[in-house]
């Protein structure tokens, strides 16, 4: 893994508490927190490339956070990471997460920030 993984010049979704103003409005974004670890820094990598999500890495913890659906293709992830990525070693690295998560198969999972969006899975 490349040394910038903890480059402070990565987007960062934490705030001071004085930065945060509280609206009645309804974001529709989901993340994952992962426990830092070889396979999380390579899901966090990956889900990097796409300009809509942002990474911020954290002493113990990777956030990865999107807006509308962030979505895990373990197939994209076991070739970039250069091993085998299942679901079940996705869901061992996750801390936590918001949003509705869907493991739609073996091979994808999904969070979803619009609620509305995930009526087609349940």
């Amino acid at each position: 893994m490349s040394s910038t993984a903890r480059d402070s010049s990565n987007k960062n979704i934490f705030k001071s508490m004085k930065d945060i103003t509280f609206e009645q409005t309804i974001s529709h974004q989901c993340g994952v927190t992962m426990n830092d670890s070889v396979e999380a820094r390579a899901i966090a990598e990956f889900m990097a490339q796409d300009p809509k999500v942002t990474v911020t890495y954290n002493p113990a913890l990777i956030r990865i956070d999107g807006e509308g659906k962030l979505i895990f293709k373990m197939d994209e992830i076991s070739e970039f990471l250069g091993k085998d990525m299942t679901a079940e070693i996705f869901e061992v690295n996750t801390s936590t997460h918001y949003g509705r998560m869907v493991r739609v198969d073996d091979n994808t999972v999904i969070l979803f920030g619009n609620m509305d969006e995930v009526f087609e899975y349940i």
